[in-house]
């Protein structure tokens, strides 16, 4: 996405938050039939903003340049915006110089975060890189997740698991709110990583393949961008499972994030976890993480029992 792409991005962000106010939402009179576009006019939303229409017209269609703090704040204001779009607006908004180079397709796990992981006992864990690929697992992240081994290197996509993955669909209890995240997470990467080709190619292809996530991607869907929180999951194998997690950003620059699980000690979700990390053991010493864009790392694809693995005694698992 070149600067050009951006400043459309910027415009269709402001068109999408512009229409789904109405005249009454914000004070103003609601002249029904006589209007003929979705939600505020650009003539109101600039009043609202306080700032001239040819300025914000100009904003809209991707010629604005060097917006002030105070005009993002204003505009922002004006459209309702929460603290995620607020943030979301600002990155759009600002000019910023662009990486020539393309990104390596091979992201760089460090072996200390690997050994992490693997010895986070009893804790599913994986580590998200960009374009919310998973670059690293544990084993009982393997286990309660997929086995991330055994897919292809392109496969092992946040995104791509919940809207082409039918297993994926069913591990949510709530399929639609963890879709709207990742888009979410997905569209706010891309208002910081522009310049990120193989993104274009991950949207182009889940736009044709997955009619729910080019609905969301093109409503701008910015969900509230959650760091932590409780996943609700419905495990092939364990049944039900409430995991609270921590999403952990690596201060390094790369773009890289821990995701940990745990449960409450004593519970229901406790007592899975110690199930499927028993299932898990012999592959516990091999089960260690793989990188994407290459082959997974030695042992990688033993994986612990999951999606796609028949633990002893367990009835058909769908993989």
């Amino acid at each position: 996405m070149d600067q050009r792409d951006q400043r459309a991005e910027l415009g269709e962000f402001l068109r999408s938050r512009r229409a789904r106010l109405r005249p009454e939402d914000v004070g103003l009179p609601d002249y029904g039939r006589h209007r003929r576009v979705p939600g505020l006019r650009r003539e109101e939303l600039a009043q609202l903003a306080g700032v001239s229409v040819a300025y914000y017209t100009r904003l809209e269609q991707g010629h604005g340049q060097n917006v002030s703090a105070e005009v993002l704040d204003s505009i922002a204001r004006a459209l309702r915006l929460d603290g995620t779009e607020s943030a979301h607006l600002t990155h759009l908004a600002s000019p910023r110089t662009r990486m020539r180079r393309p990104y390596a397709r091979t992201e760089q796990v460090r072996p200390e975060l690997r050994a992490l992981m693997d010895a986070m006992e009893g804790v599913p864990a994986y580590l998200v890189g960009r374009r919310l690929d998973v670059i690293a697992w544990n084993g009982l992240g393997a286990a309660v997740f997929g086995d991330f081994g055994a897919m292809p290197p392109q496969e092992r996509n946040l995104v791509r698991q919940v809207f082409l993955d039918e297993a994926m669909g069913e591990l949510y209890r709530d399929w639609e709110c963890r879709a709207c995240q990742v888009v979410s997470n997905l569209r706010i990467y891309a208002g910081r990583h522009a310049e990120d080709e193989q993104l274009s190619a991950l949207v182009g292809e889940l736009s044709v393949k997955s009619q729910r996530f080019r609905e969301l991607w093109a409503a701008h869907t910015l969900a509230d961008n959650k760091t932590r929180g409780v996943m609700e999951l419905r495990h092939p194998v364990v049944g039900e499972l409430d995991l609270a997690f921590e999403t952990l950003a690596l201060p390094d620059g790369s773009a890289q994030s821990l995701v940990a699980f745990h449960a409450p000690p004593g519970s229901p979700s406790a007592d899975a976890l110690r199930l499927l990390a028993s299932w898990s053991a012999p592959a516990a010493g091999s089960a260690s993480s793989g990188s994407s864009g290459s082959p997974a790392s030695s042992g990688a694809s033993e994986q612990p029992a999951g999606r796609g693995t028949k633990p002893p005694g367990s009835g058909p698992v769908r993989a």
